[in-house]
């Protein structure tokens, strides 16, 4: 699923799957950084994005649905130059036809760097 995408681009992977939950890692190097050679909020906007947009899919039956972004929010708490970021979703809503989702970035000490919410349409499949 993530190849040849910003993903993949971005080495996100996905590390564990739960019964309400989604977590990812994303290396922090110079294709992440800002020109400070801190983390470029961007990057972990793309991750946040990522695991809401995955999470809200894996939720619905999709043979008749599909779920696309409609806001997206980041607060960007800790600045990160090198190792590795986890990003982990939750659900805060999920409804028939909108998704709210929450994403808490954290670095290797397990400290918050990033807290996002996603808000996702459900969208049913034309025939």
């Amino acid at each position: 699923m993530s190849a040849n995408t910003m993903m993949d681009l971005l080495d996100i992977e996905f590390i564990e799957i739960g019964k309400d939950f989604i977590k990812a890692k994303m290396p922090v190097d110079h294709r992440h950084h800002q020109p400070f050679g801190l983390l470029h909020g961007g990057a972990s906007v793309v991750l946040a994005e990522t695991l809401g947009s995955v999470a809200a899919q894996c939720s619905i039956d999709a043979s008749k649905y599909y779920c696309v972004g409609l806001d997206i929010n980041a607060n960007h708490i800790r600045g990160v130059r090198s190792g590795t970021v986890y990003g982990i979703t939750t659900p805060i809503h999920v409804g028939r036809s909108t998704q709210v989702w929450q994403i808490k970035i954290t670095n290797e000490q397990d400290e918050l760097v990033c807290v996002s919410r996603i808000t996702m349409a459900v969208l049913e499949k034309k025939s």
